[in-house]
């Protein structure tokens, strides 16, 4: 039975993680079919930004699926984290952006999906947590990075040496959030209006910039700006550029190809 939901509306493509009976916890299965489903979406041009969504409101992803790893032998541990760490990789090297609409409870895997994605966005519901310390694990998904990239290091702390949850207002104070739902809107309506702004504008630029972002930004300021100038080289010169000013002096939407 399929765990994962793909859903394609004009030039968004969603992902709906499906396996409400477990909240999305992260079996070997699950994670293998995800993994499977982002990759073809990473080689799929029409595609011009994802959202990655759960089909039941009660959880995004509540991460690890621990009933499955209980008598785990270290060579099962050993081989499951091979599994998991493409999962990962899936998601951040998705070549178009990537937005988590999430609401319920993002927790320990199912939070770094979200902070594997370049944006996210909640609803008033929404908790966050990575309580992998308190059952004797460290972040494994990108946690630890992530989340100290995108509030700091000692708030990034603060959550995962307690793994203590956080909840929608508290997560927006910290950084976490992105954007939030409006009052009678879901998180996935939310993601899929930001998912749908940027689809509307030019898919090479808008790669090329996710290419500069995500490349440049641990790097050197000198060397940060080459990535830059490379990705604004490869925008430049394409037709899309052509198609983009040419709409601005007609005053037209802009028909990129």
């Amino acid at each position: 039975m399929a765990m994962i939901e793909v859903r394609h509306d004009g030039a968004v493509s969603v992902v709906l993680l499906d396996r409400p009976e477990a909240l999305n916890a992260i079996s070997t299965a699950f994670a293998l079919e995800l993994t499977e489903r982002l990759r073809a979406l990473a080689a799929e041009p029409s595609t011009r930004a994802v959202v990655l969504a759960s089909s039941g409101g009660r959880a995004f992803c509540v991460g690890a699926d621990l009933k499955e790893r209980d008598g785990f032998t270290d060579a099962q541990m050993y081989a499951q984290r091979a599994v998991l760490r493409a999962l990962f990789d899936a998601v951040r090297e998705l070549p178009m952006p990537a937005v988590a609409a999430v609401g319920g409870f993002a927790l320990g895997g199912g939070f770094e999906l979200a902070l594997c994605c370049d944006l996210i966005a909640a609803d008033a519901g929404a908790v966050f947590g990575l309580p992998e310390t308190s059952v004797g694990l460290v972040p494994g998904g990108g946690g630890t990075q992530l989340l100290s990239r995108r509030i700091g290091l000692a708030r990034a702390a603060d959550l995962i040496y307690t793994g203590r949850h956080v909840g929608h207002a508290e997560a927006c104070t910290l950084g976490i959030v992105d954007r939030t739902a409006k009052s009678g809107a879901g998180a996935l309506d939310t993601g899929l209006e930001l998912a749908a702004a940027i689809a509307a504008n030019s898919p090479i630029a808008v790669r090329r910039a996710k290419h500069a972002l995500r490349t440049g930004f641990d790097v050197p300021l000198a060397a940060g700006l080459e990535v830059e100038d490379a990705a604004w080289r490869v925008a430049a010169f394409s037709p899309d550029r052509v198609e983009g000013i040419r709409a601005f002096t007609e005053k037209r939407r802009p028909d990129f190809a």
